[in-house]
């Protein structure tokens, strides 16, 4: 019924909606009107008597704010339309980028990155200036995340080079942060934990070496001298192949301090990153593995403390295996109860149809925070979607995803539904409160990640993509070369009997990692929600769910329902095109098409594969 009234809307979309005749190529984001003309009409104050937060405060044309910074985020809220007072809920509101020194992103969609785009030290003309066309570049971005309140920005990759902390790195840095400092803006940097010793600079990175401590802490005063503001150091240690503390026998806490104690003097912090395995616990269930290396970290027996320095955050995912369209909350923000901790959220679409599909993220971040109080949290970083492309993102509607990032960092309160009507208002001029075409719009963009999660893996399946792309399905996948929990067979482990991987206290046991009530609640197969069915239970094909359709039959029901949506979204997109311009209507349209091909490949492919299992049971 809600499809057929939904359908119904949309036919009446081209009789109620103007035409756009203008191209517009999606690089003005959400901020296409002209905001230098428009805040000429406000009357802006100090008001001391605020808190310090960088809030404001907002009656009709005049906005008040105890700080600079207060007063430039609250006339980007009341462009929104924003009335009286707000104040950012998270002190950190950063945006990760995986940007490498060559210019390549890694899980980027959006072209090369904004940041690095020729080799520093190999430069012929050796002329490090940002040019005209970067810069500007730049501060368009830093205009964008300002307007959302994002307050700072890691500048490259995770799996960093240890280039990154020569000099003519640094010098770029230094250009950078003097561009995004008026908007507010901090840079961090992602440092490779092995690299005074990969410079040839010490002989070891044991972080209990005076030599090792001694380069850190000249790093550090080399950076602060240049950067006055830098914001620390985001650090993956002992995972995937990446240097660390275990390397020398020593504990995550060991190298997190040791950095933590560099940066001390000048305020800084480490955001020490928990995605690891495959060092410490080979062998045990991926999921658990984060837990098992840090929660022991937590409570020093003698001092009732954590082991980590005041000025180091635990940053850990969302989900405790890689971020895939669904997965339970990650334990670990159960178990870390004296660390500070930040979530790590990922706004490009590594596991969710990268640059090709239309996946409105808010409502899988809402369902983060629907676990996982933000009272428990220091701050949230966002593994960013940016890159040379026009429009930034790769595809128009990807952009709403860096604008509920920054939204839900501000306030992780408002409701997905409120995000996505500011976005579309401010990017298509179209009003959800008066338009047929917004309400259809907005119906699409909410249920777009649960028809993505049918489509790929309903009922808690998961990890089931194609090697290390990790775009399109293989649920078939096994590579003897590589380790099994990198092998899709090894997530599902679907047989004669059934589907699905046993977590219970019968099996790997990851559900003691949870706290009281959901301890008990995933447990039990008769309890466990059933989107997680499957990532806590092996199960018979026969299993009886709730709708009291067969496990088997289940999943052919599920997966049909996200390619129908899709085919939904795909004509809603037809009926509103006399209300979008022609350039971005086209260039949506040709994404909803692979999409729609997409998520017909992923259920075709799925359901004869586990139907060869499945069939006859």
């Amino acid at each position: 019924m809600k499809k057929t009234l939904l359908f119904a809307l949309s036919l009446l979309i081209s009789h109620l909606c103007p035409c756009q005749a203008l191209a517009e190529d999606g690089s003005r984001l959400w901020l296409r009107q002209n905001t230098e003309a428009i805040f000429s009409q406000l009357t802006q104050r100090i008001n001391s008597t605020m808190p310090a937060d960088d809030g404001y405060r907002i009656s009709g044309n005049v906005i008040e704010a105890r700080t600079p910074m207060g007063l430039l985020y609250g006339k980007y809220a009341w462009l929104r339309g924003e009335q009286g007072e707000s104040h950012p809920y998270f002190r950190l509101r950063i945006l990760n980028h995986w940007d490498n020194l060559d210019g390549t992103i890694e899980r980027g969609y959006a072209g090369k990155s904004i940041f690095w785009t020729q080799d520093l030290e190999r430069s012929a003309s050796n002329d490090n200036t940002v040019s005209a066309n970067t810069a500007q570049r730049i501060k368009d971005y830093a205009e964008a995340c300002a307007s959302i309140g994002i307050n700072g920005t890691v500048l490259n990759n995770v799996n960093a080079s240890p280039r990154m902390l020569t000099r003519p790195y640094i010098n770029k840095v230094k250009e950078y942060a003097d561009i995004l400092r008026p908007w507010g803006i901090k840079v961090y940097l992602s440092v490779n934990f092995g690299t005074p010793k990969a410079l040839g600079e010490t002989k070891t990175a044991d972080p209990l070496d005076a030599s090792v401590r001694l380069w850190w802490k000249k790093k550090a005063q080399e950076i602060y001298r240049l950067i006055p503001d830098f914001g620390g150091f985001l650090v993956k240690a002992n995972s995937e192949g990446q240097p660390g503390p275990f390397d020398y026998g020593r504990t995550h806490a060991d190298g997190a301090n040791m950095l933590a104690d560099a940066l001390r003097p000048y305020g800084g912090i480490v955001m020490w990153r928990s995605f690891v395995y495959g060092a410490k616990h080979k062998g045990e269930d991926r999921v658990m593995q984060a837990v098992s290396e840090f929660a022991e970290l937590d409570r020093n027996p003698t001092t009732g403390r954590s082991a980590f320095a005041e000025n180091v955050i635990l940053q850990s995912k969302n989900g405790p295996l890689d971020f895939q369209p669904r997965e339970p909350y990650a334990p670990i923000f159960d178990q870390m109860k004296n660390t500070p901790q930040m979530a790590e959220l990922q706004i490009t679409q590594e596991y969710l149809g990268q640059g090709d599909h239309l996946v409105f993220l808010a409502p899988m971040w809402k369902e983060f925070f629907s676990f996982v109080s933000p009272s428990k949290l220091q701050g949230i970083a966002g593994v960013a979607n940016i890159g040379q492309d026009k429009n930034w993102c790769g595809h128009h509607f990807a952009q709403a995803n860096w604008y509920a990032f920054g939204r839900l960092a501000w306030n992780p309160a408002l409701s997905s539904q409120q995000i996505a009507e500011e976005w579309l208002r401010q990017t298509f001029s179209l009003s959800p409160t008066k338009d047929a075409q917004a309400e259809a719009l907005i119906s699409m963009l909410l249920r777009s990640r649960e028809a993505c999660v049918d489509y790929m893996m309903p009922l808690g399946l998961h990890h089931i993509f194609k090697f290390d792309h990790h775009m399109g399905p293989e649920p078939d996948g096994f590579k003897a070369q590589y380790p099994l929990e990198w092998c899709p067979v090894y997530y599902h482990k679907a047989d004669r009997q059934g589907i699905g991987f046993d977590r219970t206290t019968r099996g790997t046991g990851a559900t003691r990692q949870y706290r009281e009530p959901y301890s008990t609640i995933y447990d039990r197969p008769t309890t466990c929600p059933e989107q997680y069915l499957l990532w806590f239970h092996h199960l018979p094909w026969t299993y009886r769910t709730l709708s009291g359709r067969t496990l088997w039959e289940e999943m052919q029901y599920r997966y049909q329902r996200g390619v129908s949506e899709v085919e939904d979204f795909c004509a809603i997109w037809q009926q509103v095109r006399p209300c979008i311009d022609e350039q971005r209507w086209q260039e949506v349209d040709k994404k909803l098409q692979k999409q729609l091909a997409d998520a017909r490949e992923w259920r075709d492919v799925c359901l004869k594969y586990f139907g060869s299992f499945a069939e006859g049971q």
